[in-house]
């Protein structure tokens, strides 16, 4: 028996839920647990009922009978919004669970609200987009205390694949987290990239695929990226919106540690370049169309 099937009686209220958000909670009540949803905009956490969770107009409403609280939204101001609206109800030594990507200096305020409010709080990141979400096999970048990890650790088998415990420190997993996007924008971008010089060069792009596949430089990643850039696909796996604001907190974060980071720098000009073209909405490998 897992640990989830184990967790059937707990509660847990997920605020926001866009895309993965929703995707992780119906994933929570596939693997058993009581799910209360909240989502700044009501109308959009509605569908969710159709998979028996209970969606609350207020997120005071949506914390109040629940043991364990898991936050998923675009940013560190977000979440801390969304906290303020339901503290009125949150009760001494919830568990918080912090899935989303906020960077360093956000965490800590999360933090701090987490001390103030009697909170027991889990900075956990996760690695993965929608896919991964919908499929229940994202990977869960975990830190936090050790007295309520197992209960932790029950969350993280039913939205996850696998769970890397960082630290006991909250904290560690938000800086973790900012490497791990550095890597994924520059896989995006060199995709792109490659397959626009071919474009341009009157060469068809589908043959970069094909030289690439099944040798030391295909990854799964390169795969479904390439693959929908040329199928013309660009519905949100990962907005590009989103990645300008993941790219500018792995920006801010590695000037304040003194790293050079080039790469990262000429990343997001690309995203905003494309980002300026209307292709905000638009999954991130529309970094293709920043001319």
């Amino acid at each position: 028996m897992t640990q989830a099937s184990q967790s059937k009686a707990k509660t847990i209220a997920v605020l926001g839920t866009g895309i993965m958000g929703a995707a992780i909670a119906r994933n929570l009540k596939k693997n058993g647990f009581n799910v209360n949803a909240w989502n700044r905009t009501y109308e959009k956490a509605k569908a969710l009922e159709e998979s028996n969770i209970t969606v609350y107009e207020h997120a005071k409403d949506a914390v109040k009978e629940a043991d364990i609280v898991l936050t998923m939204l675009k940013d560190g101001q977000a979440v801390l919004d969304a906290m303020n609206l339901a503290k009125p109800e949150l009760v001494k030594n919830t568990i918080w669970i912090q899935a989303s990507t906020v960077g360093i200096s956000a965490n800590s305020q999360l933090e701090e609200f987490a001390h103030d409010n009697s909170l027991k709080y889990y900075d956990a990141p996760v690695q993965g987009t929608k896919g991964p979400a919908e499929q229940g096999k994202l990977v869960i970048i975990a830190s936090g205390p050790e007295d309520y990890k197992d209960t932790a650790q029950s969350v993280f088998d039913a939205i996850g694949q696998r769970t890397v415990w960082v630290s006991n420190e909250s904290g560690v997993s938000s800086k973790l987290k900012l490497a791990l996007n550095s890597w994924a924008f520059a896989l995006t971008h060199g995709i792109a990239e490659s397959l626009s010089i071919a474009q341009a060069l009157d060469v068809d792009p589908a043959l970069v695929v094909e030289v690439v596949k099944g040798g030391p430089m295909d990854n799964m990643y390169f795969q479904l990226k390439s693959a929908a850039i040329l199928a013309g696909n660009y519905d949100a796996s990962f907005s590009l919106d989103n990645a300008v604001k993941d790219t500018e907190l792995v920006l801010d974060a590695s000037k304040h540690a003194g790293v050079n980071v080039d790469g990262v720098e000429a990343g997001l000009a690309r995203f905003k370049r494309a980002q300026k073209a209307g292709y905000g909405a638009k999954d991130m490998a529309a970094s293709y169309f920043a001319k």
